[in-house]
């Protein structure tokens, strides 16, 4: 059982669904799509090629402030659904604290607008033959593009106006100024970060640190994380498939949910003190009982979006202190996240992370992945708000120093050497998400579950590398 402090800390992020809010964004979203063509089609054209919704990818909405809701003032159907003003630099805002939603504007014009966050408005573009001009400097913080205006038909004078934005640590809507030699460091910066050595965590920190510098910490947070996926990416062929889809379409990894680190208890600190300087703040633990053996802290970058899942082998007792700042020392047995650290190394360094996980139609993704060869693992977590699957894991090869030093040190069997020579062993994988009425939060008991059945030494024993027969 925790104790108050850790309860506390977690009380502060005791996430719950908010299907008002939900209601809402949706009618909103629907009601856009009813009076724009091209918006109804991409919809359509994503849950079709991609297995992902439209609301999901929704960057912001603005809303003619005059506008009601089954005669009720969309202004106080927003606070009702528990949306609250925020004065922002460059207008006022709606925003909801207690789940995940897009930014709301109320604004004085005759245009109701809703902006799409994809990761390159050049490529949305070309994959889209629109011939639009684009707002932004290339290579800049913030890019943006109208996509499609039209008349709506029930509001005399007033039009729907869809636009594709891209996004680099700038939350805001107006332009963002970047000076040529800005952009310049930003390119820079991420090819140090695509390049970059992972021996140690000190390297890391040194880059981070420099970049941030140079760039200011959201930049260099955004491209950090772009130089991450494409690392994990080029190590995983779910991934591969599905980022080709989304590339179709011109979207990217613009709907990533949550990365997933995988790391040992004598550098977890270091891990956190790293992703610091990249401006995060920690939010919920999580801890499933001394069976799992088994931590995570969860950490948001708001400036970004990201949100990070860190794994670590942690006792009852541990949870109660500040583990992710105090370090931790190495147990004399491995758990499943300090095995999977041993055989592959670091998830920041040398491994690349666990896995990425992103939000779909969930049933969808699962089906289209599997025609296009790639299969899912049982679901570890289906409630109507919240749907979790990984496909199945990526084996990698294991190098013999590590198999050989995780024997002597009794970590594995003799038999499991042999395997883990022989076959490799499960790396990384890519997560199906869906999240409905804006849940914010994660499964503990569903997480848990997962990660004692991905344990390499479980998976083996039991002949099965993680398909749905284990799961």
């Amino acid at each position: 059982m925790a104790d108050q402090s850790t309860t506390a800390h977690n009380e502060r992020y005791d996430w719950t669904p908010q299907p008002n809010a939900w209601s809402l964004l949706r009618e909103l979203v629907l009601a856009f799509c009813q009076e724009n063509d091209f918006a109804e089609q991409l919809k359509s054209s994503m849950l079709r090629d991609t297995g992902t919704r439209l609301v999901d990818w929704v960057d912001h909405l603005s809303v003619p402030d005059t506008w009601q809701l089954d005669g009720e003032r969309i202004e106080d159907r927003l606070k009702e659904c528990g949306f609250r003003k925020r004065v922002h630099d460059d207008g006022q805002w709606y925003v909801h604290q207690a789940g995940l939603f897009p930014w709301i504007e109320l604004n004085d014009t005759r245009v109701f607008r809703l902006a799409l966050r994809v990761e390159n408005v050049t490529d949305f573009l070309k994959a889209h033959k629109v011939d639009s001009s684009i707002e932004g400097q290339p290579g800049s913080r913030f890019r943006r593009t109208l996509i499609s205006e039209t008349p709506m038909s029930h509001e005399d004078g007033c039009t729907a106006a869809m636009y594709a934005c891209e996004r680099h640590g700038w939350n805001q809507w107006r332009l963002c100024d970047s000076s040529e030699s800005e952009i310049l460091s930003a390119k820079k910066a991420l090819l140090e970060f695509r390049s970059r050595p992972r021996h140690s965590f000190d390297d890391a920190r040194r880059i981070i640190q420099s970049a941030v510098s140079t760039i200011g910490v959201d930049w260099a947070c955004d491209l950090f994380f772009m130089a991450e996926r494409e690392y994990w990416q080029a190590k995983n062929h779910a991934a591969r498939v599905q980022y080709q889809r989304q590339a179709k379409l011109g979207l990217g990894w613009g709907n990533h949910d949550h990365h997933t680190y995988r790391n040992s208890r004598e550098t977890f600190a270091d891990l956190i003190g790293c992703l610091e300087i990249l401006g995060f703040q920690c939010r919920e633990r999580f801890y499933a009982g001394g069976q799992a053996g088994w931590g995570a802290q969860v950490l948001e970058q708001s400036k970004t979006g990201i949100v990070i899942f860190a794994d670590v082998d942690l006792s009852p007792e541990e949870l109660s202190g500040d583990f992710s700042h105090e370090g931790l020392s190495a147990n004399e047995q491995l758990g499943t996240v300090g095995l999977w650290c041993q055989l592959h190394g670091e998830a920041f360094l040398q491994a690349g992370m666990h896995h990425l996980e992103c939000q779909f139609d969930f049933d969808a993704a699962r089906s289209q992945l599997a025609e296009a060869g790639v299969d899912t693992m049982q679901p570890f977590t289906d409630f109507d708000y919240l749907r979790q699957a990984f496909t199945q894991g990526e084996t990698w090869k294991v190098e013999t120093l590590r198999i050989e030093t995780a024997l002597q040190n009794g970590w594995i069997s003799r038999q499991q050497a042999e395997t883990f020579r022989r076959d490799g062993c499960v790396g990384s994988h890519l997560e199906i998400l869906e999240r409905n009425d804006g849940f914010k939060g994660f499964n503990q008991t569903g997480v848990s579950e997962i990660i004692r059945k991905t344990d390499p030494r479980t998976l083996h024993d039991k002949g099965d590398l993680g398909g749905d027969d284990e799961l």
